[in-house]
């Protein structure tokens, strides 16, 4: 899970969690590429910009982006840590760019960014805590406009040099995702739903593989 102006702070947030990933996101000054998701980008080239909201946006590389493409981001994650370096990659990315992007702290579970947005993205919104990843995608769903999308991106598997054991997080297939969603018939189309390969560094810098998946639907307009 997980990447300004404010952080809304939420006296609500579960304490285990936020340390949890306040711990990771402090191991090293970046934790991830800096770069924003692939699919994310491929997927949202076709869509006029407008209101988006980036769940466990971590270190605020997709917000960043998305911001750049004109789009207004509400960026959400859990950990203080992440969104305080997300503000600063913010500041340092094109002019123009930190203002378009509205930080929020959530523990999605609990709480949500209020507000109604033309594209959701959950980029991995993976934990291996108890997060309730169904609960907050149907959330993603219902905040989604009418004429909007929702984006979501997840592992289908563990990387191929951790042949086991199994995960205890859940990774579930693209139908999985949609049947879980629970969306009212006739309301959806559904524009992708796949699995993709690609190629991760292992952890010896060695090139690896591991295999995604993706589900991008749009709510009809009215």
């Amino acid at each position: 899970m997980t990447h300004g102006h404010t952080a809304a702070d939420n006296s609500t947030d579960s304490p285990a969690n936020e340390e949890f990933w306040d711990s990771r996101y402090g191991e090293s000054d970046r934790i991830w590429s800096g770069d924003p998701n692939t699919v994310l980008v491929r997927e949202v080239a076709d869509l006029t910009p407008g209101s988006a909201l980036d769940l466990g946006c971590g270190e605020g590389a997709d917000a960043i982006w998305l911001a750049g493409q004109g789009w207004r981001v509400t960026a959400s994650d859990i950990s203080g840590v992440a969104l305080a370096k997300a503000r600063r990659h913010a500041a340092a990315a094109d002019a123009g760019v930190a203002d378009r992007i509205d930080w929020q702290r959530h523990d999605l579970g609990i709480s949500f960014p209020a507000g109604t947005f033309d594209l959701v993205s959950a980029q991995f919104l993976h934990s291996p805590d108890d997060m309730p990843r169904e609960q907050i995608l149907r959330a993603a769903a219902a905040a989604v406009a009418p004429g909007g999308v929702l984006l979501i991106v997840g592992h289908a598997g563990l990387p191929s040099w951790e042949p086991g054991p199994e995960t205890d997080v859940s990774l579930p297939t693209p139908a999985e995702v949609l049947d879980s969603l629970e969306l009212p018939d006739g309301e959806w189309e559904v524009l992708l739903s796949d699995e993709h390969e690609r190629i991760q560094t292992r952890p010896d810098g060695q090139p690896g593989t591991r295999t995604d998946n993706a589900l991008k639907i749009r709510r009809r307009a009215v």
